[in-house]
C-alpha cells in the first residue's frame, strides 16, 4: 500500500508542478489555497487546539500547526509573487 500512495503523490504531484509552472492562473489558486490553509494552521496554533488524524491514533499538536503554517506562509509568499506580481515572460517559438 505504501508503495501504491507513494507512486501516486509523485504522479499527481509532478502533474501539479507542471500545471503551476505553465499556468499564471494556476499560481495564483495555489496563492489563495497556501493563503488560507497558512491561516488555519496558524489559527490552530495560537488557539492550542490538537488535532486528531481521522482514522489513525495520531494527533497533531499545536507546535506542526505552527510548522506547517511557517511552510504554507512562505509557498503562499512564492506563489502569490509568481502569480499576481511577476509578469509573464515570452518565449520565442
Amino acid at each position: 500500500m505504501i508503495v501504491i500512495l507513494t507512486a501516486a503523490v509523485v504522479v499527481f504531484g509532478g502533474a501539479t508542478i507542471v500545471c503551476a509552472v505553465r499556468s499564471t492562473e494556476f499560481r495564483k489558486f495555489l496563492a489563495g489555497a497556501f493563503f488560507v490553509s497558512g491561516g488555519i494552521q496558524f489559527y490552530l496554533y495560537l488557539a492550542g487546539v490538537s488535532v486528531p488524524l481521522l482514522g489513525t491514533s495520531f494527533v497533531q499538536t499545536p507546535d506542526l500547526s505552527r510548522a506547517r503554517s511557517i511552510v504554507h506562509m512562505v509557498l503562499f509568499a512564492i506563489t502569490f509573487y509568481t502569480g499576481f506580481v511577476k509578469k509573464p515572460t515570452s518565449h520565442p517559438e
